[in-house]
């Protein structure tokens, strides 16, 4: 049974971003042999014409951080997608291993060590979170960094 990733992004609220950026970022996941659980594409069962879709949306994200193996997640922007930082914050508060991934190469920090908010790196090693942090489509699939030796390894 392959691990999952749940791929915390924004992307879905841009057709240009949906078009452009996700499905690289989709692809290079899933060469890992990962499962990617992308938020929008498995939302898109949920009727936005009824009442109280939106926390149907809210509640179905949460339940798939806390059933994934990992989290994804692009943090782009600055500030990044505030429910990107509520899903990662979410990860990283229930111990589950966490990747960042900018390519945006604004700053948005007031840390010198950090390009972000220095409460995202929480859910990286203190040594070596670069290991972990991705700023190109190319570098998710590096054998050599975090993401791919996690997808190797044994599942729990």
């Amino acid at each position: 049974m392959p691990r999952t990733v749940y791929l915390a992004n924004p992307c879905g609220f841009s057709a240009q971003q949906k078009e452009a950026l996700l499905p690289p970022i989709l692809a290079a996941l899933e060469s890992l042999g990962l499962e990617v659980w992308e938020p929008f594409a498995r939302n898109n069962q949920v009727d936005f014409a009824q009442p109280g879709w939106a926390y149907r949306v809210g509640q179905s994200d949460f339940r798939d951080v806390v059933e994934s193996d990992a989290v994804f997640a692009v943090v782009n922007g600055v500030p990044p997608d505030e429910g990107v930082m509520v899903e990662l914050g979410m990860a990283i508060a229930l111990g589950k291993p966490t990747f960042l991934f900018r390519d945006d190469f604004r700053r948005a920090t007031d840390s010198e060590e950090y390009p972000l908010n220095l409460m995202l790196f929480t859910g990286l090693p203190e040594e070596g979170w670069r290991d972990c942090y991705y700023t190109s489509v190319a570098e998710i699939t590096d054998p050599d960094k975090a993401l791919a030796r996690w997808a190797r390894s044994r599942r729990d």
